[in-house]
């Protein structure tokens, strides 16, 4: 299966001097969990809900604070080609839950670790045995995470 059978539409804004309340509403309108900053066809940066709520716990005021100060500019895209496996091994590896989706540098959709989920549970016999401890390589992560502490 390849992502472009279950991609979906990509939340975007061409501004990186909106604020995290306008990132955050555009958000919530779309439900989705991330928004894609473009200047024209090019993909600038991605801020993700997380983004906005380390923001917001590290003191950010929510109706000044641009955008562009929380946006992550080193982004990682696949192409709609990629099979949804290579797609969800990249998101765990990387510790990323949006992804998006560039042909010929162009912004065409996102894949969302909510939508691998879905697919995943849709193919998953009982009997079947994942190759990597998945779990495992999350919860390691995880607790890493809290010990660095994302708020210093």
């Amino acid at each position: 299966m390849r992502v472009a059978e279950i991609m979906t539409g990509a939340a975007v804004t061409d501004s990186t001097t909106g604020t995290l309340r306008s990132a955050a509403e555009t958000m919530w309108r779309q439900q989705t969990g991330s928004l894609v900053i473009v200047d024209g066809s090019t993909i600038v940066g991605i801020v993700t809900e997380r983004d906005i709520l380390r923001a917001i716990a590290r003191g950010a005021d929510p109706d000044t604070e641009s955008i562009e100060s929380v946006m992550s500019t080193e982004l990682i895209t696949v192409s709609s080609d990629t099979s949804v496996r290579e797609a969800a091994r990249m998101m765990a590896q990387n510790w990323i839950r949006h992804l998006p989706i560039v042909e010929d540098g162009k912004l065409v959709g996102m894949l969302s670790q909510r939508d691998v989920t879905g697919v995943f549970a849709a193919l998953w016999h009982e009997s079947g045995v994942p190759e990597v401890d998945v779990d495992s390589l999350v919860r390691e992560r995880r607790l890493a995470r809290i010990e660095v502490g994302d708020l210093d």
